[in-house]
């Protein structure tokens, strides 16, 4: 069912402001927001790095939001040191399970932590995300990690397409799905939700021999 409503910037940035605050996970007190023709651009500075992961989701799942610019800032309680901090990724990357051994390495700048390396599957890029990025002293994460091109099977842009009818949360008739023999799948159509938008991404991400997902799908309210 489509929702015909729309709201006013000022009406959004409201009800941005109000999912910050009910949020238990985000300190809002030190968080900027403004709207711009339904764009929302979050400001201000934070005490980790899924604080902020949090504060922007937060915003995404607000009706009416049609984008979200992330200019928030980690700030460093204690002096970081990018040793200490690249010695514990690593460490945290070859204790996760769902990454595979000597598949992914890390370094560190300034608190940024930049993964880079080849795995076979999207979660397995995923993994290596959230194991550094709850570290103490991450200011953010760079996921260079790239998809082995294997081969897409011929089958793969109908297992896609069965997946999103599979889905409760997609309304799979409003989104077409393209696929190339190098691994690259399309998503072009309209979502009525972020949250629909990234479920569809992740079926998509499913489909073995899959390298690069292009979603083009438009939020519409």
């Amino acid at each position: 069912m489509s929702i015909l409503t729309s709201r006013t910037d000022a009406d959004l940035k409201s009800a941005v402001l109000q999912e910050l605050e009910w949020t238990p996970s985000v300190d809002a007190v030190n968080i900027g927001v403004s709207v711009t023709d339904g764009a929302v651009t979050l400001s201000g500075e934070v005490d980790s790095y899924p604080d902020k992961e949090q504060a922007e989701r937060a915003a995404l799942r607000v009706r009416g939001v049609l984008a979200v610019a992330d200019e928030i800032v980690v700030r460093s309680l204690v002096p970081t040191n990018d040793t200490d901090v690249a010695r514990h990724a690593a460490e945290a990357i070859e204790h996760a399970v769902d990454v595979p051994d000597h598949t992914v390495k890390v370094t560190v700048r300034h608190g940024v932590v930049t993964l880079t390396g080849a795995v076979a599957w999207q979660y397995q890029r995923d993994a290596a995300r959230r194991a550094v990025a709850y570290l103490k002293g991450v200011r953010g994460v760079v996921n260079d990690i790239k998809i082995h091109r294997g081969g897409m099977a011929a089958d793969a842009k109908a297992a896609i397409v069965a997946a999103l009818h599979r889905n409760a949360q997609v309304e799979a008739q409003n989104i077409t799905v393209t696929a190339t023999p190098d691994g690259t799948v399309r998503l072009s159509g309209s979502a009525h939700s972020w949250f629909e938008r990234q479920q569809a991404e992740h079926a998509a991400w499913s489909a073995p021999g899959v390298t690069d997902v292009e979603n083009e799908l438009r939020v519409q309210f």
